[in-house]
This record gives structure tokens, C-alpha cells and sequence, in this order.
């Protein structure tokens, strides 16, 4: 994914000049350390302070810096007793979410500097987050990482545009986004665009981009099964003219992330959007390389907003979809759904080659009379991070549902898979909560995730976002 998170350091000293002259090395040592460690793991681009605070001018002045040079989230930082009101000054101006973080040095009272920073912020309302410890530390760096991540990610989400393609799709009231209050909560524009305009601007692209674009999937994937009536060479050729139509509107309208409601009018008049909403989630299509565009299908609004959460967050693909069954034998969740499950999943590669022998493209069900191509693919293992924003009277929490894909061996999840639904993808989910417990309080048909593990990250979004955290585990 492109872009690292960008993360504002300002460190602050004792106020008067000759104590300060005399720590200032000091201050610098942890500071560089600082930026150094976090430089070194690759996501962040820090963004210095020119002067270490020590009077209250320099606090304004390199607050705004920061500000003015892109910082997402700022790091305050303190090695040595500070003048609390320092902190105050530069949080008015510098851009939070707001770290403040005391180094191990027992010489100096740092932490000191840091509580009653703290306590000031504290005071007047500052929403602010407090660590201490040796960066180099495994356990405080990823800690640390957990706030970066999260912070930028909230930082990022205002000001996006979500476009949603339809209304309402099959009356699922959880689809429907709450304009007002992704505004005031996420600082999230919502655009409604009508799936008229798919339709219309897919008669736009040209017959031979469509067609290079068949013959890639045609050659990379494991098997295109056309069966002369749901799956035909130019419906599916159709499917590829409609993600070049929303590629096109995504870009005009300066769309962030979208979600389209598909059912019923394209799937049974037009063409199933499995295509457009795979190949939008992935980090590449026929043309090349491109940024994962988060797409959620029966345009659920909350789904899709979760999504883009996970991605600027993990900087991955996300997956979209059902809690379709619970096989006791093996005490696994099958998530399955059509359409949205990336191509990235299917081997947890950046590498088209390494993903599509894996992926074969399957007629659609008389559910879909209008015909088209299902994507089907078996999630590969690995440790994930699931989980989904939902309201409860008016209120918004993320309930989190940390578990593993697990791999049964091709024969066995072909097996499985197809017993369930035997053209769609599929991933097969251990969790880490009973069944039981996950079907009496997870509140939605639909579920969204990544690879790895970023509970930490969620738990500090929602803080920041004051929003309710709820882990399943």
C-alpha cells in the first residue's frame, strides 16, 4: 500500500535557558532514538521539531510546523522535567491525536515531565494517551504502533467520500449508512450515486480493453468455466467494462471507498458485480499495479466503512463477508460471499501469478438470472483480525473477532466449500469465542478483516473516536 504513516516528535526541556543548555544533549539522545526505531520499521516517516521546547515561543512555533509539514498523529516526548505549560501551548497547535511518551532514565525525572503534562491536558479536555518505557523495547515499540496506526487512521478518515451505488438492498436496515453521524463521528462525506450510472458508462469502454482484460483472467486463473447461459466470454467481458465504469466514476467523483447495492437490479437485469467488487479490492488488476479501492456489495455503508478502517490501518486488502455456516465437525465459521472476497486471499500475495492459479471463475445461480462470473477461491491460513462496526440505539461500536484461517488440505476444503456453495470463495474461521457466544452477540449477516494481528489498533481507534470496543475472545 502506498504512503507511510507520518508522525510529528517535538521534545520538551526544562524553562529556564542554563538548565536547559545543560540537558539539551539529553533530550536529543532519546529524541534521535526515538525517530531512529521508528524510521526503522519501514511505515514511518517522522516529521522533527527543529528545537527542543523550552520557552513557550518555540512551543507555538514548532507545533505549527508539524502541523504545516503533514503529521498525521504527534508524539510529545520527555527524557527530562519540562514546564507542563509547553505541552499545553503546542497541543493548541500541533496535529493529534496526541502521544505523550517518557523515556527510561532514572537520572532525570521524565516521567515527572510527562504526568504533569498530562494532568494539564487533562484538565482542559485534551484527549491524550500516556506510554513510558525504552523504544527499543519490542513490547513499547509495538505498543507505540498500535497508537501510530490507529491515529493516522482516524486523521485519515476525515474528510473522505464514501460513494454508494443503490439504496437499500433485501431490506437490511445494518447496511444503511447514518449520514449524520458518519459526519460528526468519522468526518466521513457520503455520496449517493444511482447504479443507473454503472450501466451507462459500462456501454462507454471500449470492446478491446474488455477483451485483454478476459484474456488475462483467462490466461492467469486456474479455470474459467463457461457454461453458454449465466457465464458467457461476453458477459464476463461485461462484468470487466462495469469495474472499468466505477473505476472511472471513483476517480471524477474523488471517491475514497464505495459500496454497491448489486441486488436485485444488476443481478437480474444487467450482470452480477463480482467482478467489479474483487478486482476493486485487489491491489491490481489486467493494467497493472493500483491502490485497493474498498468496495462492500449489497452497498452495506457500516461493512464498507469498517473496510476502510482495516485498510488504512493494516495498509492490506480487506475481506467482505457472510457468516454463512458453522461446520460443528470441525468447529469452524465458513465465511463465504459473492463477489467481494480479493484475489489477495487466495495465496496472501501482492503477486497476481501467485493469487490467480489458485482462483477459478464460476457461472452465477438462478440468483442471479442476469448471469456472470463467481469468484471462487479458499482463503489461505494465517492469524486475522475480523470484526465489524455496528450501532445499537444510536450508538456506534466495532465488535472485534480475533481467530485464524485455517487450511484443510485442497481435498478437504474443496470438500467443505462446495458441500455450502459450490461457486463462490470461501474462508474457513477458528475463533477464538464459542459459537454460541459469537451468534448471541455478534450483531450482522456480514464480517470484515485482515491478516495479522491489530486488535490493539482497533481497541485504540475506538478510544480515539469514542466509539464502544468489544472483543470477542
Amino acid at each position: 500500500m502506498k504512503g507511510k504513516y507520518r508522525v510529528g516528535l517535538i521534545s520538551f526541556s526544562d524553562g529556564r535557558e542554563y538548565v536547559h543548555r545543560e540537558l539539551e544533549g539529553i533530550v536529543k539522545k532519546f529524541e534521535d532514538e526515538i525517530a531512529k526505531t521508528l524510521e526503522e520499521t519501514g511505515e514511518v516517516e517522522v516529521i522533527r521539531a527543529k528545537e527542543i521546547v523550552w520557552k513557550p515561543s518555540i512551543a507555538k512555533r514548532e507545533a505549527r510546523r508539524l502541523a504545516e509539514e503533514g503529521a498525521e498523529v504527534t508524539i510529545f516526548n520527555y527524557a527530562v522535567w519540562a514546564f507542563p505549560h509547553f505541552t499545553v501551548l503546542a497541543s493548541k497547535f500541533a496535529p493529534g491525536p496526541f502521544l505523550l511518551f517518557s523515556n527510561i532514565n532514572p537520572q532525570y525525572p521524565g516521567m515527572v515531565a510527562m504526568l504533569s503534562a498530562a494532568g494539564a491536558l487533562e484538565q482542559d479536555g485534551t484527549k491524550h494517551y500516556r506510554m513510558w518505557g525504552n523504544i527499543k523495547d519490542e513490547k513499547v515499540l509495538r505498543k507505540v504502533m498500535a497508537f501510530i496506526r490507529a491515529g493516522s487512521t482516524y486523521k485519515k478518515l476525515r474528510g473522505q467520500r464514501y460513494g454508494v451505488f443503490g439504496g437499500r438492498s433485501m431490506g437490511m436496515y445494518t447496511a444503511v449508512p447514518n449520514v449524520d453521524l458518519w459526519n460528526k463521528i468519522f468526518g466521513v462525506d457520503v455520496e449517493h450515486i444511482d447504479q443507473f450510472e454503472i450501466v451507462r458508462r459500462s456501454q462507454l469502454i471500449p470492446d478491446e480493453r474488455a477483451r485483454k482484460g478476459r484474456l488475462w483472467i483467462e490466461e492467469k486463473a486456474k479455470a474459467v468455466h463457461y457454461d453458454g447461459k449465466y457465464l458467457t466470454p461476453e458477459k464476463l467481458e461485461l462484468q470487466i467494462k462495469s469495474y472499468h465504469a466505477v473505476r472511472e466514476i471513483v476517480e471524477e467523483m474523488e471517491l475514497d471507498f464505495v459500496g454497491i447495492k448489486g441486488q436485485l437490479e444488476l443481478t437480474e437485469h444487467f450482470v452480477t458485480m463480482d467482478v467489479t467488487e474483487t478486482f476493486l479490492n485487489d491491489p491490481y488488476d489486467w493494467e497493472g499495479e493500483h491502490e485497493p479501492i474498498v468496495c462492500a456489495t449489497e452497498a452495506d455503508s457500516d461493512g464498507a466503512l469498517t473496510m476502510q478502517i482495516f485498510k488504512l490501518i493494516a495498509k492490506t486488502p480487506v475481506l467482505f463477508a457472510d457468516v454463512r455456516h458453522y461446520v460443528e465437525e470441525y468447529d469452524v465459521l465458513d465465511l463465504c460471499n459473492s463477489g467481494n472476497h480479493a484475489t489477495y486471499f487466495a495465496a496472501r500475495s501482492f503477486d497476481p501469478d501467485e493469487n490467480m492459479k489458485k482462483v477459478e471463475f464460476y457461472p452465477q445461480t438462478f440468483y442471479f438470472p442476469a448471469g456472470g462470473a463467481a469468484v471462487k477461491h479458499i482463503a489461505a491460513p494465517g492469524k486475522v483480525t475480523l470484526g465489524r462496526l455496528t450501532r445499537e440505539d444510536g450508538r456506534y461500536r466495532f465488535t472485534v473477532v480475533p481467530g485464524e484461517f485455517v487450511d484443510f488440505g485442497e481435498e478437504k476444503n474443496y470438500e467443505i466449500a462446495d458441500s455450502i456453495q459450490n461457486n463462490w470463495p470461501h474462508a474457513f474461521l477458528k475463533m477464538e469465542t464459542p459459537i454460541d457466544e459469537f451468534l448471541a452477540k455478534y450483531s450482522s449477516n456480514h464480517i470484515h478483516g485482515v491478516y495479522g494481528d491489530y486488535v490493539e489498533e482497533i481497541k485504540t481507534f475506538c478510544e480515539i473516536a469514542s466509539i464502544d470496543f468489544v472483543l470477542m475472545k
